[in-house]
């Protein structure tokens, strides 16, 4: 077998040992965790322990309902099945998100075909604070399978990764371009405005 052969199953044996140190720091931290927060020590050890083994995300700008069912979500998924979920990207700026756009725009040569990937400011869930792109893809299947329990939901077919937070199970969309088309068709108790 030659090493790229070899590659997928080291990279899983990597993604499994962060997984089972992950949670081997969860819990060591238990015990800290009952001082802060008493009613929650396993989800708050959970998620220091996830923040440790994904340093650079954030968290910052998520509504308190998307951080908390986020939050929630994150330990179930790490103390019943030893899953981790990182976010690689929340909250965005109407700037970034701008930037995002624009960039897409100029790589695609449309703003149709960019919406395929990228909202812009005004449409994005980013912007909302309701939005987070997860990873590995264990996180992002376990959040598929289970996140409408804790009220978030995979939206695109296309974008494993994009999860929002909703009250109500949205429709799941082939793309971020059908998104003000549903939106329009929801606002308007699903009859297409003329």
């Amino acid at each position: 077998m030659t090493e790229t052969q070899d590659l997928p199953t080291r990279a899983l044996r990597r993604l499994h040992l962060f997984a089972v140190l992950t949670r081997v720091l969860a819990v060591l931290l238990v015990p800290v965790a009952l001082l802060r927060n008493p009613a929650h020590p396993l989800r708050v050890a959970a998620n220091w322990a996830l923040a440790m083994r994904f340093p650079a995300e954030s968290l910052t700008g998520l509504t308190h309902q998307m951080r908390q069912a986020l939050q929630e979500a994150r330990s179930a998924a790490l103390w019943r099945d030893g899953v981790l979920i990182g976010v690689t990207s929340g909250y965005r700026d109407p700037t970034y998100q701008w930037q995002l756009f624009s960039r897409e725009v100029g790589r695609t040569g449309s703003s149709w075909a960019a919406r395929s990937r990228v909202l812009p400011p005004d449409e994005s869930a980013h912007v909302q604070g309701i939005a987070v792109d997860v990873r590995p893809r264990a996180g992002a299947r376990w959040l598929d399978q289970h996140g409408a329990g804790y009220r978030l939901y995979r939206i695109y077919d296309n974008e494993w990764w994009h999860f929002e937070f909703h009250t109500a199970a949205p429709a799941r969309l082939p793309s971020p371009r059908f998104a003000r088309t549903e939106r329009a068709l929801s606002d308007t108790g699903g009859h297409r405005r003329a």
